[in-house]
């Protein structure tokens, strides 16, 4: 299992609310949580596939939002 960290713009729980069903539906995606109390809103992503980053980046830019692999 691999951790992956993004900065992200998800800034409240109205924003975690939205990206929820869009994380939890993500093939190779085991957990996640989302840091709203530092500044660059840190998502943490725990999981297996090989296009994993890819794809947190794709399905949060699905979802209205922008992350990048830190």
């Amino acid at each position: 299992m691999e951790t992956l960290k993004f900065k992200t713009n998800i800034k409240c729980g109205g924003c975690i609310a939205t990206v929820t069903p869009h994380l939890d539906g993500l093939q190779g995606v085991d957990q996640w949580e989302v840091d709203t109390n530092v500044a660059d809103k840190i998502l943490t992503v725990k999981g297996e596939s090989g296009s994993l980053p890819d794809q947190v980046v794709a399905t949060l830019e699905k979802a209205g939002f922008k992350a990048e692999l830190i």
